[in-house]
């Protein structure tokens, strides 16, 4: 998931009012990985290695698909302009999907969800962390992010593949949440994790679809008061 502060599980809690992690003083980078890296001083040399070279493949992924698109892009070419092996692009992204969909924000997110007040409600935590995820992105990887969403709204493979990672993502996100709430990974957390990761991404895909005309950030606003109200009345034409 985009998006998304330097704070530890025993930080204090961050003021609502305020930026995650102080994001405001990230420089503009141009790279959700590079964002997600600066937001994560603890890393060692070797993990800030392996992001840069995510990076440098990710990079000449959309660089390859602009001049040919998406079909014609050949894991051996990304390879070759990535100046890297192509049993290493394989490394790093098991596959070719997982170049455009995979970054670092996850354990950025999850660690905010954990840092946020012990009486927020899960809803109202996973709000302001993704606002903000998404706030951040659009600030220092805007162009990354409107490829990224207009592709998957794009290319079947990568919707599908897709929904694995968000899957994958509301496992990890079910831990956080049972652990907040006291309470093991039952069917209603894994319900309420699936539903709400599945939701933003349809609000992502919406966004793309409509030419990112949209505020991204309304989006996210509406799409979680849907959850949290229901279906709203249609608005009168």
């Amino acid at each position: 998931m985009a998006a998304t502060s330097p704070t530890s599980p025993n930080s204090p809690a961050a003021d609502p009012n305020d930026s995650v992690g102080s994001l405001d003083s990230v420089g503009s980078v141009g790279s959700v990985d590079s964002v997600a890296e600066r937001l994560q001083p603890q890393l060692s040399l070797r993990e800030r290695k392996k992001i840069k070279t995510r990076s440098a493949i990710r990079r000449a992924t959309y660089r390859l698909i602009a001049e040919q698109g998406y079909e014609a892009t050949t894991v051996e070419q990304i390879a070759e302009a990535a100046e890297v092996s192509p049993s290493t692009v394989f490394r790093y992204f098991p596959t070719k999907e997982d170049i455009v969909l995979t970054d670092e924000s996850d354990p950025v997110m999850l660690r905010e969800m954990r840092s946020r007040p012990a009486g927020e409600t899960p809803l109202d935590s996973l709000r302001y962390v993704v606002t903000e995820a998404a706030r951040l992105s659009l600030l220092h990887a805007r162009e990354e992010t409107l490829r990224r969403t207009r592709l998957i709204a794009e290319v079947p493979a990568l919707r599908a593949r897709m929904m694995e990672s968000v899957a994958a993502t509301s496992r990890e996100l079910c831990g956080v949440l049972a652990e907040r709430a006291g309470r093991p990974v039952d069917l209603e957390v894994r319900v309420f994790a699936v539903a709400v990761l599945g939701a933003l991404h349809e609000a992502s895909v919406y966004w793309a679809e409509r030419g990112h005309q949209d505020d991204l950030l309304d989006l996210i606003a509406r799409t979680m008061t849907t959850l949290k109200s229901g279906l709203p009345p249609a608005p009168r034409p």
